[in-house]
């Protein structure tokens, strides 16, 4: 009911001349309006390159980040998504060792009978690292891939990713860095952004490794007629999503691949990266 008096409002507020083709242009307006106002614009997601970073406990880098963006949403519980992992019971219980004296209560996902139900009642979801194929693979098993897109875009869910946690929030996890261990029934993730990301990002090369760089392989996917961006997330990287608004956040910064250019861009902490939504934003 919200929708259609927002669209009613909208819709009958704009000049018209007759014709169809004037109110296929009215309805697009009506509709670009309505997503950016009340859709796009709502999604709130912090994506770590790791839950580890040199010289921090576990995901003591992000603590802050962490911390504040679940206040400032008010969330109080944070359901987990163990997926990437094999033993469930372990991986929650280490992460609600680290979460929980901050504040915060962490259940694991597959302590719930239906994954579904429990997903559509959080508030907050952290998708944890681990095994990027196994995470994507048991995702679409339980049909939460376009569940998490939603309820994302919409607002009613926020996101947090580390490591294959974020590789599958992205377009795609063409360009993660794991082993094919197992195979999802698709390549395509929850795109919540869209783009790719390589979390773990490197581009340190030794005197005696001859082997490919992070680089080169990065750029073997941009050779693709698939590709799309790449965000390198160096170790200690947060991307901060908010709405079309995109920030790098953390204690290090990320750089950035783009189809047909051989040379990446590097930026720092507290960098703008709303550019790589633009795209959206005309689709929309």
């Amino acid at each position: 009911m919200l929708c259609y008096k927002l669209f009613y409002l909208h819709f009958h507020h704009i000049p018209c001349t007759h014709g169809v083709s004037d109110l296929s242009a009215r309805f697009k307006v009506v509709r670009r309006t309505y997503l950016t106002n009340n859709m796009a614009t709502r999604r709130q997601a912090l994506l770590l390159s790791s839950s580890n970073c040199h010289g921090y406990s576990l995901l003591e880098f992000a603590k802050k980040d962490v911390c504040d963006f679940l206040t400032k949403n008010n969330v109080s519980e944070l359901l987990f998504i163990p997926y990437a992992q094999k033993d469930y019971d372990a991986y929650t219980t280490k992460m609600q060792d680290v979460i929980e004296p901050w504040g915060f209560t962490v259940t694991g996902l597959h302590s719930y009978p239906d994954v579904i139900d429990a997903v559509n009642s959080s508030k907050a979801i952290f998708v944890g690292g681990g095994n990027t194929f196994l995470l994507l693979k048991t995702l679409y098993e339980h049909n939460l891939i376009s569940l998490i897109k939603k309820k994302v875009d919409e607002g009613s869910l926020i996101y947090i990713g580390s490591s294959a946690g974020t590789n599958v929030a992205t377009k795609s996890i063409h360009t993660t860095n794991d082993m094919p261990i197992i195979y999802p029934p698709s390549f395509e993730a929850i795109g919540i952004v869209p783009f790719n990301i390589n979390p773990h990002y490197i581009e340190t090369e030794h005197e005696t490794h001859k082997g490919e760089t992070r680089d080169q392989r990065i750029l073997e996917y941009l050779e693709m007629t698939h590709a799309n961006p790449v965000l390198g997330l160096r170790e200690g990287c947060i991307l901060h999503i908010n709405g079309y608004n995109l920030t790098i956040k953390g204690i290090a910064g990320a750089v950035l691949f783009n189809v047909g250019e051989k040379t990446p861009k590097r930026y720092d902490v507290d960098s703008d990266m709303s550019f790589l939504c633009d795209q959206i934003k005309e689709l929309a």
